[in-house]
C-alpha cells in the first residue's frame, strides 16, 4: 500500500487558518515535474501546465477562499444553489469532504492552478493537508468532473470520482500519513489493547508501567527505550482504533515541530512512507542498533520488527468486539444489530518465527468484511475455517479487523416510550430484557441506559426502577442497571422503569434566529466564521437555522430533540466468548521454528452506538428495496 505512495508536500493549519508547519519533498516534486512535461509533450495540450507546490501563504489564502465557497472546511460535498463551476461541491460527491482541491490564484488575470488531490484530516484544533503524487491524467479527469453540467455519479458513466480513486493507492497512503501526524501532534498515540493475565515478561518498573496495563509493546524489546507518547486506557474503555472525533479539543498541547520533523525524516524519507509506526521510529532513534541485533542469516528482517525480542516467550490474543444496534420495537421497522471486531495480538517470541493458526467461526459469524495486518499471509478461505500465518511485529498490534452479524441475538432487548404530557413534563417507560439466550461463561459486567435531552435542562424526575439506581445531570437521566463486580452470567433478567421527567421552562431556552446561536449544537467539523456573512452564504448555518425554525416550542411531540428524534443509549461490557462466533483455539496455534510458548486468549465485547428509539416518536431508518 505505502510503497505505491509518494508525498509531494504536507501542511498543518491552526484554527486561525494559518500554516504553522509545512514540509515539501523536492525528490518527489522533481518526479512530478518530469511526468507533467511528458504528458504535455505527448498530448500537445498547451493549456495544461505543471502546478508547482505553492508557498505557505498562497495555500492558506486558497484554503480560506475554499472554506467561504464551500461553507466550511469540509463542505457538504453536494451541489447546492451556491455551488460554482470548478468547485468541489460541483462534483456532487460526498468524498470531496475528505479529498479536496484548492485553486491557487496567479497574477491579475485571475487564472489559477488546480491543486488536487489534497487529503484533509481534522484533528483537535488542527487541519492537516497531505498532497500525494498522482499521474497528470488523473488531475485532468478531476478537472473535467468539476465542469460537467450534470449532478452526481452514474454507474454507467465513463468518469466518476469513485472509480478514479480506485486507481490511486497513493490516496490511502496519504490518509495514513495524515492520521499518524494528527495523532502525534495531539498526543493520541496509543497501541491496541491486549489483556495480560500472567506476570510481567521482562520485569522491572518499565513492565509494571506498560505491559501490565496492556497499552504499550515496549517491554517486548530487547533494550530499554523511551516510551512513546500514549494515552493510558482506563478500565472498561472502548477499544483502541475506533474512529476519533474531529471536534476541537480544549487545551490541546502546543505543536512540537522538532518531534514532527524527526518523525517525518525517519518514517518517510524523500517523501516515501516506509514505516508509520511512531513507537518503532521512536525506539530506533532512541536506542539505535548494535551487533547483537543482527537477524539470522537465512531470514529477512521485516521493517515492522526493528529489534529482536529476548526473554520469556508467549503469545497473547485479545478479541475486541463492538456491538452497534438500532432497536425500534415496531412491526414495520426491523431491528438492526451488527458487530465490528478486531483481533489484537502481542507475540513475545525470540528470533523471526512464523505463527499460524486456523481462524474458526466464519460461517457462524457471517463475516461481511475481513482485513489483515501486512505481516499476515492469508490464502483464500472456504467453509468455516480460515488459515492465517503471520510474522509478528514487536509490541501490541491489530492482526485483523472484521464486520459480522451477531449470531447470539441482542444482548439488550425491549422498548423505550416517551410522550410529553405538558410543555415541560414528559412521561417515559422502559421495559428491557438482558442477556436472553446467553449462557455462561458470557458475563455482562455492567450496563447503563442514558436518556439525553440536549435541548432541555432537567429539573427533576420521578420514578423507581425495578433494578438499579438512577441519577441525573443537567441534560440527561442515567439509569445504572448492572454495576456489581459479579455481573450477570448464565441467566436473563428483566427490568422495568416507569417515570416522569420535568424540564426548565422552554421560553428561557429558546434559540435566537441568528446563526451564532448554534454553537452548542453545531456539527463537529463546522466552522465558526468570525467575519461578516453578508457576502457569502454559510451552508451549515443556513441549514441549522432553517431546521431549528421548523421545530416550534409548542410542538409537544418532541420539543427537546433536534429534528424530532429522541432516543435512549445503552452502554455495556460483556466478557467471555465473542458474540459473532469468531474464535481462535490456543491449542491449534503453531510456531515455526518450533518453540514452547504458552498461548492466551481473552475476549471482550462493548457497546458502540446501541440505540433504543422512542416507540412513540419519529426515528430515522434505512429504506430497504422491495423484492
Amino acid at each position: 500500500m505505502l510503497s505505491n505512495c509518494s508525498i509531494r508536500a504536507l501542511w498543518i493549519l491552526n484554527n486561525q487558518d494559518s500554516v504553522i508547519f509545512s514540509r515539501k519533498f523536492p525528490v518527489v516534486e522533481k518526479r512530478c515535474r518530469v511526468a507533467y512535461e511528458k504528458e504535455i509533450k505527448s498530448s500537445g495540450d498547451d493549456k495544461f501546465k505543471y502546478n508547482v507546490v505553492p508557498y505557505d501563504s498562497e495555500l492558506a489564502a486558497a484554503f480560506v477562499d475554499r472554506k467561504k465557497r464551500e461553507g466550511s472546511a469540509r463542505g457538504y460535498g453536494l451541489r447546492v444553489s451556491q455551488s460554482v463551476e470548478g468547485s468541489d461541491s460541483w462534483v456532487d460527491d460526498p468524498i470531496t469532504r475528505h479529498i479536496i482541491s484548492i485553486c491557487i490564484n496567479k497574477g491579475e488575470e485571475g487564472e489559477g492552478s488546480l491543486l488536487w488531490p489534497l487529503v484533509l484530516h481534522m484533528k483537535g484544533t488542527y487541519c492537516i493537508l497531505v498532497l500525494p503524487l498522482v499521474e497528470p491524467h488523473h488531475l485532468k479527469s478531476y478537472a473535467r468532473m468539476c465542469k460537467r453540467s450534470d449532478c452526481g455519479n452514474s454507474v454507467r458513466e465513463d468518469e466518476s470520482l469513485s472509480s478514479l480513486l480506485l486507481d490511486l493507492p497513493s490516496i490511502t497512503g496519504a490518509f495514513s500519513v495524515a492520521h499518524t501526524i494528527g495523532d502525534i501532534i495531539t498526543g493520541d498515540i496509543t497501541e491496541p489493547e491486549v489483556f495480560v493475565t500472567a506476570s510481567p515478561s521482562v520485569g522491572g518498573l518499565l513492565d509494571s508501567l506498560t505491559g501490565s496495563i496492556g497499552i504499550s509493546g515496549i517491554s517486548a524489546r530487547a533494550k530499554p527505550v523511551a516510551a512513546p507518547v500514549a494515552a493510558s486506557t482506563a478500565p472498561g474503555a472502548t477499544v483502541s482504533g475506533a474512529v476519533m472525533s474531529d471536534a476541537p479539543k480544549m487545551g490541546s498541547r502546543p505543536l512540537d515541530k522538532d518531534v514532527l520533523r524527526s518523525f517525518i525524516s525517519s518514517a518517510m524519507p524523500f517523501g516515501t512512507p516506509l514505516d508509520l509506526s511512531y513507537s518503532n521510529i521512536s525506539a530506533i532513534k532512541t536506542t539505535g542498533f548494535s551487533s547483537a541485533d543482527i537477524p539470522p542469516a537465512d531470514r529477512k528482517q521485516p521493517a515492522w520488527k526493528p529489534y529482536l525480542y529476548r526473554g520469556k516467550q508467549r503469545i497473547l490474543f485479545t478479541v475486541h468486539e463492538t456491538v452497534h444496534a438500532s432497536m425500534y420495537d415496531r412491526d414495520e421497522i426491523p431491528d438492526s444489530i451488527s458487530i465490528s471486531g478486531q483481533v489484537n495480538c502481542r507475540a513475545e517470541l525470540e528470533g523471526l518465527p512464523d505463527v499460524s493458526f486456523p481462524l474458526t467461526g466464519l460461517d457462524t459469524a457471517r463475516v461481511e468484511s475481513l482485513s489483515f495486518h501486512p505481516c499476515a499471509l492469508v490464502p483464500e478461505h472456504g467453509g468455516d475455517k480460515q488459515a492465517v500465518t503471520f510474522s509478528p511485529p514487536l509490541g501490541n498490534f491489530v492482526l485483523m479487523r472484521y464486520q459480522a452479524i451477531c449470531s447470539t441475538g441482542s444482548p439488550v432487548k425491549g422498548f423505550y416510550q416517551l410522550s410529553m404530557v405538558s410543555e415541560n413534563e414528559g412521561a417515559f417507560l422502559f421495559k428491557l430484557t438482558f442477556m436472553e439466550g446467553y449462557k455462561a461463561p458470557l458475563t455482562m459486567e455492567f450496563c447503563t441506559v442514558t436518556m439525553p435531552f440536549p435541548r432541555r435542562r432537567v429539573v427533576s424526575f420521578d420514578g423507581t426502577p425495578s433494578v438499579g439506581t438512577v441519577s441525573t445531570t443537567e441534560h440527561s437521566v442515567e439509569w445504572k442497571i448492572i454495576t456489581g463486580p459479579r455481573g450477570v452470567s448464565g441467566k436473563s433478567i428483566e427490568a422495568i422503569f416507569p417515570g416522569t421527567v420535568k424540564f426548565a421552562p422552554w421560553q428561557t431556552q429558546r434559540l435566537n434566529s441568528s446563526g451564532s446561536a448554534f454553537a452548542s449544537i453545531a456539527d463537529d467539523d463546522s466552522d465558526l466564521e468570525t467575519e461578516s456573512s453578508s457576502n457569502i452564504v454559510n451552508v451549515e448555518d443556513y441549514l441549522l437555522e432553517k431546521m431549528s425554525k421548523d421545530l416550534q416550542a409548542v410542538d409537544l411531540d418532541e420539543p427537546f430533540c433536534w429534528q424530532a428524534y429522541d432516543y435512549a443509549k445503552v452502554s455495556f461490557k460483556i466478557v467471555g466468548p465473542s458474540l459473532s462466533g469468531m474464535s481462535i483455539d490456543p491449542k491449534s496455534v503453531s510456531i515455526f521454528p518450533a518453540v514452547k510458548a504458552p498461548v492466551e486468549l481473552s475476549c471482550q465485547v462493548t457497546s458502540g452506538e446501541y440505540i433504543l428509539w422512542n416507540t412513540l416518536g419519529k426515528c430515522p431508518v434505512v429504506a430497504t428495496p422491495k423484492v
